[in-house]
């Protein structure tokens, strides 16, 4: 008999979670204006809002914790993490950051000016954001197959090759910081960038000049799902995928809360001298000295550790496997979810899943309401609230997908919370007939809206027609 797959690890402490009612979750969320980032945590039983920052660190990382360097000048924690950086990624100037938005605003801060352009595989939110708080424009180059969650691709974060060509052609190159490759496509569902793609993106770059940048927030995921799906790289261990990765870009911004099994930090990886002098003024502004940048000297520490464990296979396959089981019982019970799935998270068709709702009452929104109420499992709405308003027209934007993202953090939930998260969709599946009525804006801040947004539900019945 074959062994069934076990976890690589086991559990030293736990955390209590509250289990709540059916009528409290309805009073706690109308009292957060129906707004999934304005609950209180106690009030929520399965946390999937992000896998960012709220996974489980191990054992040797809280161990570097306690030995934590906390120097603000030259610390022991800065030089480990910066080494480390460079044997794994290859970047040999670094600079620290208390997060990854922090890394975009301080690298965009010395690369953007008005009216630049930036291609890449769909932008996130606090990407864009950054873009086109600096009156740039974002233009998102991914391929076609991205957008129909019931294709199978194996690469689905694919940067179209033509789409991009086109952009660099009708730019100066003056025009074009960069073109940025993010791995792997979150707001695409989790989707993976191959090799070939990047090589074939840098190769493209290079014709016009046009250095090539990473988001690198989950570089470990997308090293895996090249080891697993690319030809040629089966016997390739995930730091030398990863070392080959950058070898075709320039520099990175990294969330470390996400791939660096992290709680807090943040940095950029560089390799141009001139570049990071540039970078350094930004960040002593906006962060803190170079050697720390908001980062305590323990989390840079832990952060080294955690960058180590997380190029393992052994821990790719436990993470990642946990989100395919749940992906397979959802399509087991019929819900609409992209495949084939991503690395981090089971993203909700909720366009499928609720068709009879236009995307001006914002479907995926309405779908994570109505998940909460039912089970008190929180996701997050990848879709018209987060695609925001065109900066120009402010008009929403309503982007081709409409996702219910459920991220789920790293080492922290057991295959039983994936039977819960599942049996809750799938009883919101079973009466979706009866979701009849979406949503509308009471308050929406300029720019990144969906974090702060407060809403209210719509008093008629919906009609399939965008406004």
């Amino acid at each position: 008999m074959k062994l069934p797959y076990a976890e690589p690890f086991k559990i030293k402490m736990v955390e209590t979670i509250k289990t709540t009612t059916r009528e409290e979750r309805e009073e706690w969320i109308k009292e957060a204006q129906f707004n999934l980032f304005k609950l209180d945590s106690d009030k929520v039983f399965v946390d999937l809002l992000t896998d960012s920052g709220t996974g489980a660190m191990s054992d040797k990382q809280w161990a570097e914790v306690m030995t934590g360097d906390e120097s603000y000048a030259g610390s022991r924690s800065f030089t480990t993490l910066k080494n480390t950086v460079k044997e794994l990624l290859g970047f040999e100037y670094f600079l620290p950051t208390h997060q990854g938005r922090a890394a975009e605003n301080v690298l965009f801060s010395a690369m953007i000016k008005e009216g630049d352009v930036v291609p890449g595989n769909s932008h996130f939110d606090t990407t864009k954001g950054h873009i086109e708080f600096r009156k740039a424009r974002a233009i998102d180059c991914t391929i076609d197959e991205a957008f129909d969650t019931k294709a199978i691709h194996p690469f689905k974060g694919n940067l179209d090759l033509e789409k991009l060509d086109t952009v660099l052609k009708a730019n100066p190159k003056e025009r074009i910081p960069f073109t940025l490759i993010t791995i792997t496509n979150n707001t695409a569902g989790g989707q993976p960038v191959s090799m070939q793609n990047i090589r074939e993106v840098s190769e493209l770059c290079s014709k016009y000049e046009v250095p090539v940048f990473f988001d690198i927030a989950r570089f470990a995921e997308n090293a895996y799902f090249i080891k697993t799906r690319e030809e040629g790289y089966a016997n390739k261990s995930i730091k030398d995928i990863v070392k080959e990765i950058f070898t075709y870009g320039e520099g990175a911004t990294m969330s470390s809360k996400k791939d660096g099994l992290v709680n807090i930090g943040g940095f950029i990886g560089l390799k141009n001298e001139e570049l990071y002098r540039k970078a350094t003024t930004f960040n002593i502004m906006f962060e803190g000295f170079i050697t720390y940048g908001g980062m305590a000297g323990r989390d840079m520490a832990a952060l080294a550790q955690g960058l180590r464990e997380a190029t393992t296979f052994e821990f790719l396959e436990s993470r990642i496997g946990q989100v395919k089981y749940l992906g397979e019982k959802l399509l087991e019970y019929g819900v609409p979810v992209q495949e084939p799935f991503g690395g981090h998270a089971i993203f909700v068709d909720a366009k499928r899943f609720l068709p009879h709702l236009p995307q001006n009452e914002f479907p995926a929104q309405t779908l994570g309401i109505e998940l909460y109420i039912e089970s008190g499992v929180r996701g997050v709405e990848i879709g018209t609230l987060l695609a925001d308003r065109d900066p120009e027209t402010r008009q929403n934007r309503y982007p081709d997908l409409e996702l219910l993202r459920l991220a789920i953090p790293r080492r922290t939930y057991t295959q039983n919370h994936m039977d819960y998260i599942a049996a809750a969709l799938k009883n919101v599946y079973d009466r979706r007939n009866e979701i009849t009525q979406g949503f509308e804006i009471e308050y929406e801040a300029p720019i990144m809206r969906h974090f702060t947004v407060e809403l209210k539900r719509k008093e008629t019945v919906s009609l399939n027609v965008l406004a």
